[in-house]
């Protein structure tokens, strides 16, 4: 796999924010997963999503 692998729709149907507990909107332009509550975008390597806020890109919402 890639770094730029989709993400299993599955996956993204149980995976919440790990701050907010709300849902994640994958973005595949950047191939990351978007909490919009709590302004941050957690990255996928090799198709995993890392959901550590500390790894987490801030966005401006």
């Amino acid at each position: 796999m890639t770094d730029t692998a989709p993400l299993d729709a599955r996956l993204l149907s149980v995976l919440v924010c790990p701050v907010t507990k709300g849902p994640l909107v994958y973005n595949a332009a950047t191939n990351e997963l978007v909490s919009e509550k709590a302004g941050l975008a957690f990255p996928i390597r090799d198709g995993i999503p890392v959901m550590l806020p500390d790894e987490a890109r801030r966005i401006e919402g």
